[in-house]
């Protein structure tokens, strides 16, 4: 099955219409001002939202190789990209009641229904893939649709700095307007408002995929399918053992992509409680992190498809493993215990720096990951059921990246040693990832 131009555009404008949850919400602009705002402390906050984060990525890893499973053999992915779509909507636009001195429940709640309906739709849309083209243009097509998806995200945050987000010190945006709709600064009204801003987002651009992209043929009904998705879920688990490198590269991506999300999660709360960054330096720190993403993705799908995925890989994750050093080392009065002036710009043009390898070496690992994923299951496990067991990989220890840092600044009251856990997860994603094969050799 091949899905034509239209077809493949469809499937990655899904990136497009996906990215500003992980933009404005997750990273660059509602975590931070959550933690700072709502929560009122910037430890405490990020301590909480590590905590929340954790639960909803284990609920994901505990679930998703069955419903991977369970869709395998019912055959359509996109019954249940809509299913999910719609708990994503109502989670999103639920995050407008994130209000300072607000019980903190709903939002929390709202973030944690839109966070897995996130994770799971990206199970079934990954599992779309292979369906897209022959072999050797997947690498392509999926370093594609994350730059895409980074684009996308570039475009929102713009748009947000020039008609919503107060630039610093006054009550207007950059271009000198009132944000839009009158929101006010003071009640947090341009944070909570990029909720409904990414729902809206989302329901417009993700329309494509349902319309264009090609879907696999039913083969059973819903009860059917959950019979035969347990049972052969059982005999995959079972021969996962023998399965050649696969079970080896879950394993290392398991831990190096908990690095990654840890990354994302909080950057942006890092900046705002460390260097005091308000929503106006945050909006152009995810502008510039989400274009070198999305050049990162662009560049990483090419080299994929030249030299294949794993030596992407392993070069972005050295590339990581540096960059948060470089967080660990930075602060709003000194680098790497180098004193600096009151007022010094050096934090956060390093910060910033940061941020752009972040995106970089991101949006090409990402990339880069699913085509090696294709190229370790293919012939092995039907390929939503191993997107499935890919999402357990990145969530069997997701919880353990926001928990650890959620642990780490509670006991050192600092978020910058909350950071360092991040290191070990990618180091140690990198020393399994050196003994996974490629090619003929991941054959068993």
């Amino acid at each position: 099955m091949t899905g034509g131009r239209r077809g493949v555009f469809s499937w990655m404008l899904f990136d497009w219409a996906n990215q500003p949850f992980y933009t404005l919400i997750i990273t660059f602009i509602f975590a931070p001002y959550f933690a700072a705002e709502v929560v009122g402390d910037p430890v405490r906050g990020q301590a909480l939202w590590g905590t929340v984060t954790a639960l909803a990525g284990l609920s994901v890893a505990l679930t998703a190789p069955l419903l991977g499973a369970v869709a395998d053999a019912a055959g359509p992915r996109k019954p249940w990209i809509a299913g999910f779509a719609l708990l994503f909507l109502i989670g999103t636009a639920a995050l407008w009641t994130a209000a300072p001195g607000a019980p903190l429940f709903w939002p929390l709640a709202a973030f944690v229904a839109a966070f897995v309906a996130s994770e799971f739709m990206l199970i079934f849309v990954n599992a779309m893939l292979p369906d897209l083209g022959p072999r050797r243009v997947l690498g392509r097509i999926s370093g594609s649709g994350w730059a895409m998806g980074y684009a996308g995200g570039v475009l929102v945050l713009i748009l947000g700095l020039l008609v919503l987000f107060p630039a610093p010190g006054g009550s207007t945006t950059l271009i000198g307007l009132q944000p839009l709709f009158g929101l006010d600064p003071a009640t947090g009204g341009p944070a909570r408002a990029t909720g409904p801003l990414t729902a809206l987002w989302f329901a417009v651009f993700a329309l494509p995929l349902f319309l264009f992209a090609p879907d696999a043929p039913r083969r059973a009904g819903l009860l059917p399918a959950m019979r035969g998705g347990v049972a052969a879920l059982r005999g995959t688990l079972g021969k996962l053992p023998a399965s050649g490198t696969l079970l080896r590269y879950l394993l290392a991506s398991m831990l190096y992509r908990d690095g990654l999300a840890a990354l994302y999660i909080f950057g942006g709360i890092f900046a705002g409680g460390v260097l005091g960054w308000g929503l106006f330096e945050l909006g152009i720190f995810g502008i510039l992190a989400a274009l070198t993403g999305a050049v990162g993705a662009y560049l990483g799908g090419r080299a994929d498809s030249a030299f294949g995925p794993k030596p992407v890989a392993v070069a972005t994750i050295l590339t990581l493993i540096a960059t948060g050093i470089l967080i660990l080392g930075t602060a709003r009065d000194h680098l790497f215990g180098l004193a600096l002036p009151p007022g010094s710009a050096v934090p956060d043009l390093v910060f910033y720096a940061a941020g752009a390898l972040i995106g970089a070496a991101g949006g090409a690992l990402q990339a880069a990951s699913r085509t090696l994923l294709i190229d370790q299951a293919a012939g092995r496990v039907p390929m939503t059921e191993a997107f499935g067991l890919y999402a357990l990989a990145g969530k069997a220890t997701a919880f353990l990246g926001p928990l650890l840092i959620g642990a780490v600044t509670a006991a050192t009251g600092s978020q910058t040693l909350g950071i360092s856990p991040v290191i070990l997860l990618f180091a140690a994603g990198l020393f399994l990832l050196r003994s996974v094969k490629t090619g003929a050799g991941a054959l068993p």
